[in-house]
């Protein structure tokens, strides 16, 4: 690689200083690195004011900014358009080359396509680099040269080449000195931003991911035995973390890695999903677009019944456990996975609601959203997608409720409501006679509302519905 006096480092959905590989290649290769951040307003400017994730942006931003200054220099941070202030702040700093790591988004290609065109205009160099995932794009192929479309034997091949490859670090401390020596700036606040702070009760940056990430370590050899109980701390909670890249994806391989139990390896295939949507999308970025990944359900003619999808929204729909995991997301931002996968297959197949109008309810309210992730397990559950199960798989959202959260600790609290009700009913409470509802104060249609839909009735209207955009078939 060529050597240069100065560059741009360009921060984006990687807020941390360990193991950066953008960053580390650019130290290596310049004897001054200027370290920039974009509060991007061509994606701000979509956003509501209360949106949590740019409060927690922010406060990452910030944590790396403090980080950076105890190494001597800091952090440029702009209030701007990346496609236009990048070039522009490279001739300001005089800047031969910028570098940072890409990502699969289709609209940060497409703008990391106009940065870049730019740059090279005015002869500036242009270095990108994988981070964001462990396997990207074609690393992973079947013997015939193709993307995996399902994910078991996607993972097989992807530990066969984990075990093969290694992971390769990319240490940023050997090299800190060659950081560019900055005094320490301002940052625009939140309010000039033009966003309001948010109750967040994750910690932002790379030392709240380091704290969460040795917790988990803790509890990661039961991660397989604890995983889909959602009263339960059996998951990482750390996805967040993993969006914004104040954890570096290849450290948490290596100590699953390391650790070899079973939970360790439970876990380790979670990141390998991740790493499957990625490579997905970077193959079919027409799916950001709202395209069904299995074509013959792009046209679905999904019913939505009117009311249904605000009944979701607002957790009215009758049954304890969709309610409960609706009202998770709406105080927090979070959703445990297990539920996440039980309120979509609910919203498609038992209120027949487009998945496209799940995926962008969980895409304005999830810390965590990404969109490979997010556009891949909504058409899982609706079954367009990268699914080796046939459209015939329907979660029964009691028997879901009755295994996952049989004494209702889940449900009671974010449904306090219902916390009267004994344990055999508070997974259907509308078994319980009416004159029961009277005596515990919780009566259908006063305390808590009767279920929208009869389980039964609606899995039958959508093996209906699918079966005909099938072809008959199954």
């Amino acid at each position: 690689m060529a050597c240069y006096d100065a560059v741009l480092l360009w921060f984006r959905r990687d807020l941390r200083l360990d193991d950066h590989a953008a960053l580390h290649h650019a130290l290596r290769s310049s004897g001054r690195v200027y370290p920039v951040f974009v509060f991007d307003r061509d994606i701000l400017e979509r956003l509501p004011a209360q949106d949590r994730r740019v409060d927690f942006i922010h406060r990452c931003v910030a944590s790396l900014k403090a980080d950076l200054e105890a190494l001597g220099s800091s952090l440029v941070v702009l209030h701007d358009r990346a496609r236009t202030a990048i070039p522009r702040l490279a001739g300001e700093l005089g800047a031969q080359a910028v570098f940072f790591n890409h990502d699969e988004d289709p609209a940060a290609v497409a703008r990391d396509a106009a940065v870049t065109g730019a740059l090279q205009q005015r002869g500036r160099a242009v270095h990108d680099y994988k981070d964001v995932v462990i396997f990207e794009r074609d690393e992973i192929q079947t013997q015939a040269g193709r993307p995996y479309g399902v994910f078991t034997p996607y993972l097989d091949a992807w530990r066969k080449k984990l075990a093969s490859a290694g992971l390769a670090a990319y240490p940023v401390a050997p090299y800190a000195d060659r950081l560019a020596r900055l005094a320490p700036a301002s940052m625009p606040t939140l309010a000039e931003l033009g966003f309001a702070p948010a109750d967040l009760a994750l910690s932002a940056g790379e030392s709240g991911a380091r704290a969460l990430f040795d917790d988990f370590m803790q509890r990661i050899d039961r991660y397989r035995a604890t995983r889909d109980y959602p009263a339960l701390k059996g998951v990482s909670y750390l996805s967040a973390h993993l969006r914004f890249g104040t954890l570096s994806v290849r450290r948490l391989a290596a100590a699953a890695l390391a650790r070899g139990t079973s939970g360790a390896q439970a876990w380790l295939a979670e990141l390998a999903w991740r790493d499957f949507y990625h490579q997905v999308l970077w193959h079919r970025p027409d799916l950001a677009a709202g395209r069904a990944y299995q074509r013959a359900f792009d046209a679905l003619p999904w019913p939505n019944p009117p009311g249904y999808l605000q009944a979701w929204c607002e957790a009215r729909t009758g049954y304890p456990l969709v309610d409960a995991a609706m009202r998770q997301l709406n105080q927090t931002g979070y959703m445990h996975n297990r539920l996440r996968m039980v309120t979509a297959s609910f919203l498609t197949k038992d209120l027949l609601v487009d998945w496209r109008l799940g995926e962008k309810y969980f895409a304005a309210r999830l810390l965590d959203y990404d969109l490979a992730a997010n556009n891949g397990g909504w058409q899982w559950a609706a079954s367009t997608g990268c699914v080796a199960q046939p459209w015939f798989r329907i979660f029964n959202p009691v028997m879901q409720s009755q295994r996952f959260d049989p004494q209702g600790h889940f449900i009671r609290r974010y449904l306090p409501e219902l916390a009267p009700l004994p344990d055999a009913a508070l997974h259907a409470p509308w078994t319980l006679p009416y004159a029961r509802q009277q005596a515990l104060g919780v009566v259908l249609g006063r305390d808590y509302p009767a279920p929208i839909v009869d389980h039964a009735a609606m899995r039958q209207r959508a093996l209906a519905l699918f079966r005909a955009a099938a072809g008959g078939q199954g």
